[in-house]
């Protein structure tokens, strides 16, 4: 008994022994992981920025290759690791590999949708049907684009809700951002309104913003939009740059208040 408690310690004590420095490598490996990841991801960043700086490429287009480079980046420096770690310890990668095949084999048939994504991501990217910031509608999501990957796509919606949609599920993208937009304001007023008045009180609004650097063209009066038994609806249209369609909507709505009470004010004097 004692024998054999003395050959199982000895065994034991060799096995530790041998286990350390693999121990100890394989730390040092993960140290140099995570210190190479943070390294490569601002090289990565710096030679875009220099890049889209001296070819002026759009903010949105260089932070999705900042995204995507850093995650193929992320990618490779893992892989890495996995095979260093694989050779600490001795672990022969030829068997492993044909191993791989086999079992990428049979599960080949669940993988086809990471491979339709990957594809898909690929063209979505070599056609830059989005960029990074872009206002974009794909099917019942809308929102701002967050992060274009290789397999997945982020948006956020506007009430804060972070959408992941797989590449393969985006067959119709709705960019709003290339281009100008269009403002448009409906006004609604009732049929017994003087209509000559309104048109030219709408019409000195319109004038106002003409030379507002945020309209590409107009606003203009189009006229009666819309007419039922008891109301009628007149339309503005304007071109604006892109993302400041609402706040010109908001802000022509504001003076088209401020219009009609200056209007009142002034009938209720001369009355």
């Amino acid at each position: 008994m004692d024998y054999f408690t003395k050959h199982l310690s000895n065994n034991l004590e060799e096995m530790m022994k041998a286990l350390l420095p693999n121990t100890l490598k394989i730390c040092l490996l993960i140290v140099l992981f995570l210190i190479l990841l943070p390294i490569g991801k601002k090289i990565i960043n710096k030679v875009i920025m220099r890049a889209g700086s001296s070819r002026k490429i759009k903010p949105g287009r260089i932070k999705t290759l900042e995204k995507l480079l850093g995650n193929a980046y992320f990618y490779v420096l893992f892989f890495a690791l996995i095979i260093m770690i694989f050779g600490v310890l001795e672990i022969p990668i030829a068997p492993l590999l044909a191993g791989a095949g086999v079992l990428g084999l049979a599960i080949g048939f669940g993988a086809q949708g990471i491979v339709s994504d990957v594809v898909t991501g690929f063209f979505i990217l070599l056609e830059w049907q989005l960029e990074i910031d872009d206002y974009v509608t794909i099917g019942s999501v809308e929102g701002i684009v967050e992060e274009v990957g290789l397999r997945t796509t982020k948006i956020r919606s506007f009430d804060g809700t972070l959408n992941y949609i797989p590449n393969r599920n985006i067959t119709n993208v709705a960019n709003h951002t290339r281009g100008n937009m269009r403002a448009l304001v409906d006004f609604t007023i009732s049929r017994e309104e003087h209509l000559d008045e309104t048109i030219a009180i709408l019409e000195r609004v319109c004038a106002t913003f003409q030379s507002d650097d945020r309209f590409k063209d107009g606003p203009h009066l189009l006229g009666v939009e819309n007419l039922d038994a008891s109301n009628m609806v007149l339309r503005i249209v304007g071109q604006t740059e892109n993302g400041k369609q609402w706040e010109c909507e908001r802000d022509v709505r504001k003076e088209i208040q401020l219009a009609f009470e200056i209007e009142n004010e002034s009938k209720t004097e001369k009355g």
